[in-house]
């Protein structure tokens, strides 16, 4: 792991929804994720870096089925030029959307990746982000997920912490993770024009 890393030109929160952060379904140590996201997303906007927040469409009767109060963004959207809100209902955030698009609108080149689920929805687009050529940042504090339950005759409760060390060793060849999210630095993107929304 890197302990700094080169700035990066896009933030993409993956997710940030009530249903998982607050509340009973709430992720181990979610206000800790929370207090460092929100400083991932204050300094990338200090910066100039465009923030994508991925906002996932739930099955009806999921916890973030959409327009339920559990499938809110759980962190204030400042919408303009370099921040939006993009829709998804897969867990690749690339897949049916205009994500690629938006990226490729403003130039942007390298990003970091936060949010959840660590194995799922951050995972699967960190992957495609890679395959698209870009450089992806993974700071390894700023991403979570859940528990495991446990499986008889497999295995016993695998703590989400292991999980989400998991996810990000198995992308480690192509990402950039780092150990902190304060590792992660922010610049401007060549074209910071991209459109706002999809």
């Amino acid at each position: 792991m890197s302990t700094h890393t080169t700035p990066v030109e896009a933030l993409l929160v993956v997710d940030v929804q009530s249903a998982s952060v607050v509340g009973d379904g709430a992720l181990p140590d979610a206000a800790g994720l929370l207090d460092r996201t929100t400083d991932l997303i204050t300094r990338a906007r200090q910066d100039g870096a465009l923030v994508v927040h991925l906002q996932n469409d739930g099955q009806p009767g999921a916890d973030d089925e959409p327009h339920t109060p559990g499938w809110e963004l759980h962190l204030p959207v400042e919408a303009g030029p370099t921040e939006t809100v993009i829709r998804k209902s897969h867990d690749d955030g690339f897949k049916e959307t205009a994500l690629g698009d938006v990226l490729a609108g403003a130039g942007v080149r390298s990003l970091a990746v936060c949010g959840l689920m660590s194995e799922m929805c951050v995972q699967a687009t960190a992957r495609t982000a890679l395959a698209l050529g870009h450089r992806v940042v993974l700071p390894y504090d700023a991403h979570a997920t859940h528990d495991i339950p446990a499986a008889p005759g497999i295995s016993g409760v695998i703590p989400a912490a292991v999980v989400s060390r998991v996810a990000a060793w198995a992308i480690s060849g192509g990402a950039d993770v780092t150990t902190q999210a304060s590792d992660v630095g922010f610049t401007a993107p060549p074209r910071p024009n991209s459109p706002a929304g999809a």
